[in-house]
């Protein structure tokens, strides 16, 4: 049988979350349900991500990367769900289907009853940044560094600045000081950290790395080997204060400075993109603004934890497959949600009330004493410890609840407020 033909349920990317939508669809009863990769294996990101940490959710106990796939794959596999990789989906219709190429298939035409979105995340290259200079060779994001020390066993360099203080540049600090580079110092542009805090404990303070925020890279120097870069403090506007300059000689420079859901398909299909995410609007169901196209993982918002990027798998997978069957529910009810004062980034961003809900967000700036989440009209209250943007943060939300709202309340607004 083709791969192209009679698909319940499509799945495009299968990294993480698109292995967890093949389980979730076929645990949901869809007959024939198809991940289609790009690359020759399966497990996305996670074939790098060689460090442990992954699984303590999902499995109780903490794996690497490889290990965590792995027993999804296995578990896919067991429920039945087929896997086609070396296969590039190219284009996308707004009807939900897509056009793939295959070096032995060629091109085919692919309308399945149903599609989750599943691609992932990018990370923001340096062109993005426009840092003065010409481009030698020496500079990486810190995936591709990743990529090239874990999977391909070979080191960028041997003396390393990073710009950036993302999970993945984190991680690579600790790495690259384990196979015998030196890293010179990590710079952040904002007033507070971009990863998570344990990364910062044990990947820069355990092996002594400086750590220096409110600094950004300002120049490189070198034509065609990085030799150098300059560095200087930002002032309150993030514009580098004169006098504050100093040059650091490096052959290396590690980029963390963000990941960008990887989007281009969704675009295609006209699905509606959030201006702040940077990945679809979703609902409760993680149905994106074309009612036969789903989302999860990465491609909807970053996400800390892979335990919880595979469980949206498995929600937008069960989905896909009740649509497919014609049992997904029509919506009474829309509402919007937003995010209010201290808030920056919220998921899912529309809510019909069909079924209970966890609202996935991160905070606008660090608040490091007691404070409170708050759904609003009255919805949800939760008492954090403490909130930083780095780290996600969940609030959960009764269908009941929201069924029970007056009929002129459309708007669900999710504030961060203090604990006196």
């Amino acid at each position: 049988m083709s791969a192209a033909r009679n698909i319940d349920v499509a799945v495009i990317g299968a990294g993480p979350a698109g292995i967890a939508a093949g389980v979730g669809a076929r645990r949901q009863g869809a007959e024939r349900v198809v991940v289609f990769e790009r690359d020759w294996d399966l497990g996305g990101i996670l074939q790098q991500c060689i460090h442990p940490g992954f699984g303590l959710h999902t499995f109780k106990e903490e794996l690497t990367g490889p290990e965590y796939v792995h027993r999804y794959i296995e578990r896919a596999r067991e429920a039945g769900v087929e896997f086609v990789t070396n296969t590039m989906v190219f284009h996308m219709e707004p009807d939900g289907s897509f056009w793939t190429m295959n070096p032995e298939r060629g091109i085919e035409h692919v309308s399945p009853r149903s599609v989750v979105l599943t691609m992932g995340c990018r990370e923001r290259p340096l062109g993005a940044l426009a840092v003065p200079g010409s481009r030698p060779a020496g500079v990486y994001t810190a995936g591709t560094a990743q990529r090239f020390v874990n999977m391909e066993g070979f080191m960028p360099g041997k003396r390393v600045v990073v710009l950036g203080s993302g999970d993945i540049g984190l991680i690579m600090v600790r790495r690259m000081i384990l196979e015998g580079a030196k890293v010179e110092g990590v710079f952040e542009l904002l007033s507070w950290p971009g990863g998570l805090k344990r990364n910062i404990a044990q990947c820069l303070d355990d092996f002594g790395v400086p750590f220096h925020l409110e600094h950004t890279v300002t120049q490189l120097h070198g034509k065609d080997r990085l030799e150098a870069v300059t560095v200087a403090r930002v002032d309150a506007c993030k514009c580098p204060i004169p006098g504050t300059e100093r040059t650091i000689p490096c052959d290396t420079l590690l980029l963390a400075v963000g990941l960008i859901p990887e989007n281009e398909l969704s675009r295609m299909a006209g699905i509606q993109i959030h201006p702040v995410t940077g990945g679809p609007v979703v609902n409760e169901w993680l149905q994106t603004t074309q009612p036969r196209v789903f989302a999860a993982g990465n491609v909807v918002v970053v996400y800390d934890l892979v335990d919880w990027v595979s469980e949206e798998g498995l929600r937008a997978g069960r989905n896909a497959a009740r649509y497919a069957a014609g049992s997904l529910p029509s919506p009474k009810r829309t509402f919007r949600v937003e995010a209010g004062k201290g808030v920056r980034i919220l998921s899912p961003q529309t809510l019909h009330g069909e079924e209970d809900v966890t609202l996935f967000l991160r905070v606008a700036v660090p608040v490091e004493t007691r404070c409170r989440l708050v759904a609003e009209p009255g919805l949800s209250s939760s008492v954090l410890r403490y909130a930083r943007p780095g780290e996600m943060n969940e609030i959960h939300l009764k269908a009941e609840q929201l069924r029970a709202l007056p009929p002129e309340v459309d708007v669900v607004r999710v504030s961060l407020e203090e604990v006196r």
